[in-house]
């Protein structure tokens, strides 16, 4: 079955290449340059995922996201921002995408994008029972944590930050996120104690990260199985 996939972007040179890129991997490729014809798009086709640019001449990207998330909850969407808009980035994935590419991007970094947000898309249907990456096996079923076949003691709240990674592997999850999943307390410092915590458990070097990794001024991510891009 060939996934379709919507390009929401107003600049042709980025839709042409969007367009080569992912039908040489097999996908089905929709356009639209502004927001009412991706809406119009929307309301009569069917779309596996959405690749966003924020920066549309006709609506604001976080509206449309707004729009798109309200009308398809589960439909995943990768947004498109420039390299200095962080708090874009932040934004957005507090809104609901999946997952962000800055400007310029390669291709090869793009679609192991798109095959995360899909998995997750999947994964959300049915929590798995056995969570592996790097060396790291998390039994959801037992809640017990081997990293390379020891078993690591982790604190309740150390397994319940662990476990909403687990739940969005792949994806980047905003400091705000977190906090609203994990902690009573609205400072971010504790997010940083958490992780810190799990970093010297689970990674071989602790300084450079392989399974829990920052996503500079948005918040973290957990590496997913076959995650490429962060590999």
């Amino acid at each position: 079955m060939t996934l379709s996939i919507l390009v929401i972007d107003d600049e042709p040179p980025i839709r042409k290449l969007l367009r080569v890129g992912l039908a040489t991997q097999g996908y089905e490729v929709l356009e639209a340059p502004n927001a009412l014809t991706a809406l119009a798009v929307l309301s009569r086709e069917s779309v596996d995922l959405v690749i966003l640019d924020l920066g549309l001449p006709d609506m604001p990207g976080h509206d449309l996201l707004r729009r798109v998330r309200a009308a398809h909850r589960d439909l995943p969407v990768v947004v498109l921002s420039s390299r200095d808009d962080e708090a874009g980035k932040v934004e957005a994935l507090d809104l609901g995408a999946d997952d962000y590419v800055t400007k310029p991007f390669g291709m090869g970094e793009l679609l192991a994008r798109i095959r995360a947000a899909l998995r997750h898309q999947l994964a959300v249907q049915g929590e798995r029972a056995l969570f592996e990456v790097d060396g790291l096996s998390v039994d959801l079923v037992r809640r017990r944590v081997r990293v390379r076949g020891a078993e690591v003691k982790l604190t309740p709240r150390e397994y319940d930050f662990l476990r909403v990674l687990i739940q969005h592997a792949g994806k980047a999850l905003t400091h705000a996120q977190l906090m609203k999943e994990v902690s009573t307390s609205s400072d971010p410092q504790y997010l940083r104690v958490y992780v810190r915590q799990l970093r010297l458990k689970l990674e071989t070097d602790p300084e450079r990260p392989r399974i829990l990794l920052t996503e500079t001024g948005v918040g973290y991510r957990l590496r997913a199985p076959d995650d490429e891009a962060r590999a």
